[in-house]
């Protein structure tokens, strides 16, 4: 690990005052600290914001609200999370290890870095890390990488499983720097990776994301995040899906669908999704819609699986709500 200043802030305006290019905010710090030892991340300055007044889950009329350090264990099982968008509750309980989830923060869960091998191993090019320098996963191994959402540049997944479940229900971050504050779509915040895939997100030097908002949305309360791994527990996903459902009469009135794990970021399915508005909640009618779910992949030599798998997926998580 190289060398770097430390300092603790103690309100969000110190925070961001020490903020900036080179600079890097340290909560869970269950990312941060592994990257920095490996010296994929070389930060000159940490600034610790565990002080900060930004915990909390508030649900009020319109939505919820969920500050940026509230710990992942936390929210995942808050009884007005898991009543209210059981596909978030589930997508955290999904997450990493219970030890990792009683230390990472939301924020940073939603900032974690891609798991490619290539990207953390220092010794091999990466375009994300030194860019210009290759991607050794588009004819390398490519097994666990991305189908949707790749360019020439990067084929790495996204790898957090909440993102994808508050991209399907359409959540926003609200993040602050020394200009003042604003709110960002979340589905907005992630970058495809096209010619520049060292430019992860839309966050502006020294911003910090203080809070995550999710309105109220029918299909929400009828929700689930199904993981699709290669063991059941501390692992990241080949494929997952945030799916949600209104019902009335039988008849899907409102549908929500995003996916994880085959892309460049959190996914979301609009084609899948409008396939499935004014028709019942049915095997043949599931399995039809979710025939887009690979709209646009582009499959390498060993992930080829992901398109099918990902179709797949879809169907369990969308049949899985109406039982």
């Amino acid at each position: 690990m190289r060398p770097f200043t430390f300092a603790q802030a103690a309100t969000v305006n110190e925070a961001v005052a020490g903020g900036g290019a080179g600079s890097a905010y340290l909560a869970g710090g269950t990312t941060l600290i592994d990257l920095m030892k490996l010296e994929v991340l070389t930060p000159g300055r940490v600034v610790d914001i565990n002080r900060l007044p930004l915990h909390g889950v508030q649900l009020e009329k319109s939505g919820l609200r969920i500050g940026a350090l509230e710990r992942m264990a936390t929210v995942a099982t808050d009884r007005r999370v898991v009543g209210e968008y059981p596909a978030v509750a589930q997508a955290l309980l999904a997450s990493a290890s219970p030890q990792i989830r009683t230390m990472a923060s939301i924020g940073g869960n939603l900032l974690q870095r891609t798991r490619c091998g290539y990207y953390r191993d220092t010794e091999t090019p990466c375009n994300r890390r030194e860019p210009g320098s290759g991607c050794p996963a588009i004819d390398g191994e490519n097994r666990t990488h991305a189908v949707l959402g790749t360019s020439d540049q990067c084929v790495a997944t996204h790898p957090s499983d909440l993102a994808v479940a508050l991209v399907a229900f359409d959540a926003n971050v609200e993040v602050t720097s020394r200009d003042g504050s604003r709110t960002v779509p979340l589905a907005d915040l992630y970058r495809l990776p096209g010619d520049t895939p060292q430019v992860e997100t839309d966050l502006r030097p020294g911003e910090l994301i203080t809070g995550v908002t999710l309105p109220r949305v029918a299909a929400a309360r009828r929700s689930a995040y199904l993981k699709v791994r290669d063991r059941r527990s501390y692992e990241f996903a080949l494929a997952s899906a945030a799916v949600g459902v209104h019902l009335r009469g039988g008849v899907i009135q409102q549908a929500r669908v995003a996916v994880g794990g085959v892309a460049t970021r959190p996914w979301r399915l609009p084609a899948v999704e409008r396939a499935l508005i004014g028709r019942p909640l049915r095997e043949d009618v599931v399995t039809a819609a979710a025939a887009h779910a690979a709209d646009g992949a582009r499959p390498l030599a060993h992930n080829r699986f992901k398109v099918a798998l990902i179709r797949r997926t879809v169907v369990r998580a969308l049949l899985s709500l109406g039982e």
